[in-house]
């Protein structure tokens, strides 16, 4: 099931990676941001689709959200900004069900009163759009797994990947239900609650990996992250990659706010996820005496 461009992003150390929402605060500029981090690094940029009501976003994504929506983003248009980046990294679109799902139903109505007959529904025409402008997978942190099954056929049928969030209260029939459907890699979840970049790294990451250790798919951890210490620390500590984004956004929210020139932002950008990555490499570097070892 796995997309061979996730499946490599892990293959050969640490993946670091890092997330916007895709027209933050504009589209020219939101290009830039995200090659920014392309440069400085990153092995797999989750890209964000903005929904009007983002559930597990604490206010720095919000403020993302509302600043990508008011600038105009829409599915089409982001499919249009994924195909202008200019970058050599997979990209996974991080947005909720609700939008996947229309999008179907907007485009069955077309393709309906077009030619007379009924189309499908479904996550079918997202997907198959998703892959035609080279996406590599999804991040539907709404989409419980029991439901997931149109999405992952869809996901399957296309050569996607579709990653799920592993909560630290995820345990038992439910872990189970989405280490059977996840694919590229899981998104461990490093604390409870919305995301937010913390100055503290959780202490229930490690117990986290532990639990997911016996699954042959590579453990990301994400909400908290914000510095190449706190990278360091989840890599050398068993994670495989880091999900990053409250504390880039944050750099982007304030380069808007500010009235900023964009490229002095992107350099910033480029600058904090080159930490970040270095990071990730340093705690990958103290775990590999522990694996010539045993």
């Amino acid at each position: 099931m796995a997309n061979d461009a996730l499946e490599a992003a892990f293959a050969d150390g640490p993946a670091f990676v890092p997330y916007l929402a895709a027209g933050d605060p504009d589209y020219e500029s939101s290009l830039k941001y995200v090659e920014a981090l392309a440069r400085g690094g990153a092995d797999v940029i989750e890209l964000g689709l903005p929904f009007s009501e983002p559930v597990a976003e604490g206010p720095t994504i919000q403020g993302a959200v509302v600043r990508s929506l008011e600038a105009g983003m829409t599915p089409d248009r982001f499919f249009e900004f994924v195909e202008d980046l200019e970058v050599d990294v997979p990209l996974v679109c991080m947005t909720y069900y609700n939008l996947i799902y229309q999008y179907g139903e907007s485009e069955a109505r077309g393709a309906s009163e077009a030619s007379g007959e009924t189309a499908s529904t479904g996550p079918r025409p997202f997907v198959e759009k998703a892959a035609d402008v080279g996406l590599s997978g999804f991040v539907v942190p709404d989409l419980p797994a029991e439901e997931a099954g149109p999405l992952r056929e869809a996901c399957d049928e296309f050569g996607l990947d579709l990653v799920f969030i592993v909560a630290p209260t995820t345990r038992g029939e439910r872990l189970e239900r989405i280490m059977e459907q996840v694919s590229g890699y899981v998104y461990v979840q490093a604390r409870l609650g919305v995301t937010g970049a913390r100055e503290d790294v959780s202490g229930q990451t490690e117990e986290s990996l532990d639990r997911l250790e016996a699954y042959d798919v590579p453990k990301a951890v994400g909400f908290g992250i914000k510095t190449g210490d706190h990278a360091e620390r989840i890599v050398a500590g068993g994670a495989d990659g880091v999900i990053v984004g409250s504390a880039l956004v944050d750099l982007v929210a304030e380069g808007h706010e500010n009235d900023e020139d964009a490229d002095a932002v992107a350099e910033r950008l480029e600058s904090l996820a080159r930490e970040l990555k270095d990071g990730a490499e340093r705690g990958f570097a103290q775990r590999e005496p522990q694996a010539e070892r045993t």
